[in-house]
């Protein structure tokens, strides 16, 4: 198996972590991005001479441009991108300030978007490349107070799905990952809580936001095993557009979209009937 080069954004805690470590046990080269000059010895550290340290917050478009030129001068080139930088505003819709509405975007949507955006020209040059965003069970089922998140992984589940196909006559390979609940920061130290300010939310997005806060450190995903997973996806020669994580995932995505199509289904009657009539067009010349 040929050994790859990685560029895996946000690598100090959660899966970017464990993805570098698994990666580089396997004998892959890892470049991870990490916000502050103190975690860059403890990620080079994880596997000295195979993990690669980078400051970039990826909402600093410079930082971005010079961390992606820093990887690639490293190593030569870059096989995979694991855009995995981001984190999770809760709320209800109507309480969450618009400012940190613009936050939640810059970092999960606009933030990814840059850093493949300067990835994308190296591999069009390989004629290779495998880009895995993490997305999120929430990219494709809307919570109450998580509004504000869905839609930025909806964002992004979007611009994966087009992209797989703007790429694919490249060799380059698109992949989104949709984690469920795992056990890492998101729900805790990294997440951006913005308590209810109305009465009238406190039985939906109040109440699933303090389940949300109440589960953290005791998710049943294992970061490690779902590292696992994406690493071993990224050597599958026809590698899926779509990789739930956990069980939770595989329960609660094919329910979402069983219940879609049934939706569809049902009011047919009145959506479908909308087209012009056949032959309106040359009626019309």
């Amino acid at each position: 198996m040929t050994s790859k080069v990685w560029l895996i954004t946000g690598c100090s805690t959660g899966f970017g972590r464990e993805l570098s470590i698994i990666a580089a046990k396997e004998g892959d080269s890892v470049a991870g991005t990490v916000r502050k000059q103190e975690q860059l010895k403890a990620y080079n550290d994880l596997a000295p001479g195979k993990t690669y340290g980078i400051i970039m917050d990826v909402v600093n478009k410079q930082q971005v441009k010079a961390g992606v030129e820093a990887a690639f001068n490293k190593f030569g080139r870059i096989d995979v991108l694991v855009n995995n930088a981001g984190y999770g505003s809760l709320g209800a819709i109507e309480d969450i300030p618009d400012e940190e509405v613009r936050r939640q975007f810059e970092v999960n949507v606009f933030g990814a978007l840059d850093v493949l955006r300067n990835v994308l020209p190296i591999m069009r040059r390989q004629k290779s490349g495998h880009i895995l965003n993490i997305s999120s069970i929430a990219g494709l089922q809307g919570y109450p107070g998580v509004g504000i998140y869905n839609a930025s992984k909806f964002a992004l589940e979007g611009i994966g799905e087009s992209l797989a196909r703007d790429v694919e006559h490249l060799g380059i390979k698109v992949t989104n990952i949709e984690p469920g609940p795992f056990r890492t920061d998101w729900a805790g130290r990294s997440a951006k809580f913005t308590h209810t300010q109305l009465d009238d939310y406190d039985e939906t997005a109040g109440k699933n936001t303090s389940a949300i806060a109440g589960v953290s450190g005791i998710q049943k995903g294992d970061p490690v095993k779902g590292a696992r997973a994406m690493y071993d996806l990224v050597q599958l020669e026809n590698p899926p557009m779509h990789l739930p994580l956990g069980g939770i995932a595989y329960e609660r995505i094919p329910a979402k979209l069983k219940g879609v199509l049934a939706e569809i289904e049902k009011f047919e009657y009145l959506g479908k009937p909308t087209d012009y009539p056949e032959g309106a067009e040359s009626q019309m010349k």
